[in-house]
């Protein structure tokens, strides 16, 4: 079916409920960033595969919102329909909501999937848009989507104590300490890494994220588990069933209500609860407590097993790096920048302990990498056989942890601008992974540190300094970030961050770098608790790109310290071939 065909079907639908126009978010039932097959809606309607963005359809129109990311993308790939690319960053373009005030009549019925309409967004909705109804619907692409894909139901795998540092018996107990803690009667949990932590168990339902689809209820006694069984070989079985009942998921509603009493408590995060569960929550008539889970706090801080395991993932994949930066001809070489990820994805495959990829690398050269969350793919992949930049952005999801890391390399010669700008961002990558910090402090009180020496030369970048990682699980974890947007909760012993400042001028080139850091307690004082950060990344910066004359004695000196210290780690397990070049990469600089 074309998306004129869908549309068309689609609409007969809503004609037939009775609904003026119809929201698709995106999203699955889990509110997951990246989703399986089955719930790639915005895809399917309208053909645009990014990773954000929102779908409204009307009697007779049809809307896809994206941020500055995809507008190209967008455009692309919805050419010749009559979808219209609302560009959400440009001055004057309506949000959903506020599109909806202003075009729709009053009294006019909005239509929402319950499975992956989340709790608080249908709050937001009803709250901004006073003047139309939200109307909970069932999932109408069931009836279009031809062959839609099956919730998948592929195989776990466990994780052992030694690598995880709790087992799932006492992680159920920290959570039911909480429950007694917040005098509340259940937990329930939709959040698919949280999930996963919780278990100690690991999934590929979604592509490069660890997880597998599920629901999870802890209660005061007992913990039950909705997912297919199909996924557990029999030892695996064995084990969960020790400290948790497995159930269909499909079975979720009507077990629920059987375990809901009435007038109990219950903790949920209504970001990450959709309003399927919502229904048989009030229906039960449950008191409600709405926090972020204890398990996404709980599994931010890193224990001293799962860092242990951060920095050997780190370590293997060091010698990835360096393997694969080494084995590149800069001056006369002829690549692409798909033939450059692939080449990368395969010295990191060499290791047995490599399982997957932890997202899919971006490779961006000369104006691709301007594009900040450029996705190559055969039809976008530009020759890398020139002068140019070239940000490659790329990690792994190795046995014992996950990796993210960010190297802009130079491929022929750079320009003095190049050079400078490389050297500005480098500066404020140094400054916050250098920074110490009172204890309580929170990432946006740091995220200027990253951007100081950009913004005093007219210079800035829109994207967050860093996000959290997961340990063996998603490579964007929270609740903590750096970033210009307020977050309340603060840096902790543990936590896992990337310091990824950038620098894109469209049309040209893009800069960015990264590193992933670990917070550590650092000295204490009359004024109380100091953290700083523990550098776990192992890579050269490209120093044929740093003006040093810009950089002051400490910046030279980290500069030093940093390349020797991955030298040393790194020489004696790399391939002989490359020692040369570590060699020369990771040598002193000097003013």
């Amino acid at each position: 079916m074309n998306i004129e065909s869908k549309l068309f079907e689609l609409r007969k639908i809503m004609k037939r409920e009775q609904i003026d126009c119809y929201y698709i978010n995106g999203t699955d039932p889990h509110n997951s960033e990246y989703v399986c097959p089955r719930w790639k809606t915005r895809a399917f309607i309208s053909n645009f595969t990014g990773s954000a963005g929102s779908v409204l359809i009307t009697k007779d129109s049809a809307y896809l919102w994206v941020d500055s990311r995809y507008f190209i993308q967008a455009d692309k790939q919805t050419k010749d329909s009559e979808f219209i690319v609302m560009k959400m960053d440009i001055d004057n373009t309506p949000t959903v909501k506020e599109f909806i005030n202003k075009y729709m009549e009053k009294g006019s019925r909005i239509g929402f999937s319950k499975d992956s309409l989340m709790i608080e967004e249908k709050k937001q909705f009803e709250k901004e848009c006073k003047d139309v109804e939200i109307v909970v619907t069932e999932d109408y692409l069931n009836e279009i989507w031809e062959n839609r894909p099956s919730i998948p139901e592929n195989e776990v795998v466990e994780m052992d104590v030694s690598l995880t540092g709790f087992s799932r018996a006492q992680k159920l107990n920290m959570i039911r300490i909480y429950l007694s803690e917040k005098k509340a009667d259940y937990a329930f949990i939709a959040s698919l890494d949280d999930i996963a932590w919780t278990l100690n168990l690991r999934g590929s339902d979604i592509d490069y994220n660890p997880v597998f689809i599920s629901y999870l209820l802890v209660t005061v006694d007992k913990a039950y588990l909705f997912t297919s069984e199909k996924r557990f070989n029999e030892d695996i079985k064995k084990n969960v069933e020790k400290d948790i009942e497995i159930l269909p998921y499909e079975v979720v509603e009507t077990k629920l209500k059987e375990l809901f009493e009435n007038d109990k408590t219950i903790l949920i995060n209504e970001n990450k609860v959709n309003t399927l569960i919502e229904k048989i929550i009030l229906e039960s008539k449950l008191n409600v407590i709405n926090e972020i889970e204890v398990t996404t706090r709980l599994k931010a801080c890193k224990n001293d097993t799962e860092l242990e395991g951060m920095r050997r993932a780190h370590l293997l994949d060091g010698v990835a790096m360096v393997n694969f930066l080494a084995s590149l001809d800069y001056k006369n070489g002829e690549y692409s920048e798909l033939g450059l990820s692939k080449k990368l994805e395969d010295e990191r495959l060499r290791n047995k302990e490599c399982l997957n990829l932890s997202f899919n690398t971006i490779s961006g050269f000369q104006d691709n990498g301007a594009i900040c969350h450029y996705s190559v793919n055969e039809e976008s992949s530009k020759k890398i056989q020139a002068n140019g930049l070239l940000v490659l952005d790329s990690g792994g999801c190795y046995e014992s942890g996950t990796t993210d890391i960010t190297r802009t390399l130079l491929f022929g010669e750079a320009s003095d601008e190049q050079i400078r700008d490389y050297t500005l961002v480098l500066k404020g990558h140094i400054a916050l992974a250098l920074q110490s910090f009172p204890q309580g402090t929170k990432g946006h009180h740091l995220d200027i540190l990253a951007r100081q020496y950009l913004w005093n030369n007219g210079l800035t970048y829109f994207h967050g300094t860093g996000h959290g990682v997961g340990h063996r699980l998603n490579v964007h974890e929270g609740p903590h970030k750096i970033s210009q947007v307020v977050n309340e909760y603060p840096l902790q012993k543990g936590m896992i961050l990337s310091d990824e400042p950038g620098l894109y001028k469209e049309g040209r080139y893009g800069i960015r770098i990264e590193n992933l850091l670990a917070v550590q307690n650092n000295f204490k004082t009359e004024f109380g608790q100091f953290l700083n950060f523990e550098i776990l990344t192992l890579c050269p910066y490209e120093k044929k790109l740093i003006d040093v004359s810009l950089l002051t004695e400490v910046e030279l000196e980290f500069i030093n310290s940093y390349h020797a210290w991955v030298y040393e780690e790194l020489n004696t397990l790399i391939d002989k071939e490359a020692i040369p070049y570590l060699r020369e990469a990771t040598s002193p600089i000097y003013k």
